[in-house]
């Protein structure tokens, strides 16, 4: 008997069967709509220096205080599981020196990352993302190409979204900002939670970003930084705004939007299910980031989504991903027509015409069964004979009809049917 005693991790889940049809279904058209964008795929270690994030995230959030899976490795190394992804490319773009490329440089990313949180529906300790980064040119138009291309890929995934959005300004206005901010939040500091007490010492707009009720309440009173904004930032956030309108693109101002990480400035976004407010990712432009892990002066902007709340997402919306075409199947009889399957097989994959096909089994009505659960809409059935006439029979599932042709045209007489 198998030993049973092993159980995935807190946190994680198996992906497979139908869940994996949505996986695939997000991560295809992820691809396309990037490549359409000019997004380069972009692949970073699962793990990274700790520095590099305590860096770019910012001490005072939640990833660095409570977040981060950390380790130290045996040459004394201290390593992180990735929690996010515009740090590591950012890291990959200084270390690469993709600043002599001709900017901007656009990259896209798609896979796993890793925070230690409350484990619930549709958020994972290992969950995973797709992401859009461009670096090296500051432009309001970018800032809107960055959130029209993910609204691209909803819009291919038939998902209804709206984008809030916010602009934090810069260094030269910011500042001030904060001051106010800080001493409001004084005045109130009775009225928020534990967490946000503490931040109010390290990081006042992290406050901003708490969710208690109480905070809430609070925060609705607090001074707001669209109307402390210096001339410069009002008119990029402005523009970004029209580009938006132009494209038709749908969204809300949120003025306490600040997004959980210390690096953005300008423009940031969170992005929800036009319905429901599910929350699906967000992102916005970090132009200190490069400079600051080392890099030169490089304005920057980027997004992401979690996959995971993307397929929650379709379910709520009855959004079924399609399944992979398996419009024909091959069954075989006997030793002689299983060797003479396998060479088939492979004549229909070099023609890219997707068989179903169960080798393992010998027995004719299983196979049979197979073909109709898996709602194939031709079977080829080859037995004995028919490799002794170089014959196969092609059956139509739905209406029973058969029909013998030769098994040198049998791949060009399924792909006219087809």
């Amino acid at each position: 008997m198998a030993d049973q005693s092993f159980q995935k991790p807190t946190g994680t889940q198996d992906i497979h069967g139908r869940y994996q049809d949505y996986f695939w279904k997000i991560e295809k058209v992820s691809r396309a709509v990037s490549k359409q964008y000019n997004f380069e795929e972009i692949q970073t270690p699962l793990f990274e220096n700790e520095e590099l994030f305590i860096r770019s995230v910012g001490e005072a959030t939640d990833i660095i205080q409570k977040e981060m899976y950390s380790f130290e490795t045996k040459g004394g190394d201290k390593l992180v599981l990735r929690p996010e992804g515009t740090a590591s490319v950012v890291r990959s773009y200084i270390e690469n020196d993709f600043y002599k490329k001709p900017q901007p440089v656009k990259f896209y990313y798609i896979g796993p990352f890793f925070r230690y949180e409350r484990p619930q529906r549709g958020r994972y300790r290992q969950f995973h993302q797709f992401g859009l980064e461009i670096l090296g040119v500051k432009s309001a138009a970018l800032d809107a190409q960055l959130i029209q291309a993910l609204r691209s890929i909803f819009k291919e995934l038939k998902l209804e979204v709206i984008f809030s959005i916010n602009s934090l300004g810069d260094e030269n206005c910011r500042p001030e900002y904060k001051k106010k901010l800080k001493k409001f939040l004084n005045k109130n500091k009775e009225d928020l939670c534990e967490d946000c007490q503490r931040r109010l010492k390290e990081n006042p707009l992290r406050v901003l970003d708490c969710k208690e009720e109480e905070c809430r309440k609070t925060i609705e009173n607090a001074p707001q930084i669209v109307d402390h904004l210096c001339k410069a930032c009002n008119k990029d956030f402005k523009e970004v705004l029209e580009l938006l309108d132009e494209l038709g693109l749908s969204y809300e101002l949120d003025p306490f939007l600040v997004r959980g990480l210390d690096y953005y400035t300008n423009t940031v976004f969170e992005i929800f299910t036009e319905k429901e407010k599910l929350a699906l990712g967000g992102g916005g432009r970090y132009d200190g980031l490069v400079e600051m892990l080392g890099g030169r002066e490089t304005p920057a902007c980027g997004g992401a989504v979690g996959i995971e709340r993307v397929i929650e997402a379709m379910k709520k919306a009855k959004i079924k991903p399609e399944k992979e075409d398996k419009r024909v199947f091959l069954a075989q009889l006997g030793d002689s027509a299983k060797k003479r399957a396998f060479r088939l097989f492979e004549e229909f994959r070099e023609a890219e015409i997707p068989v179903y096909e169960t080798m393992g089994r010998d027995s004719l009505k299983s196979q049979m069964a197979r073909a109709d659960k898996v709602g194939a809409e031709f079977t080829l059935i080859l037995g004995r004979q028919e490799c002794i006439k170089n014959e196969i029979i092609i059956r139509e599932m739905k209406t029973g009809k058969q029909e013998t042709v030769s098994l040198d045209k049998v791949v060009e007489e399924i792909k006219e049917r087809l």
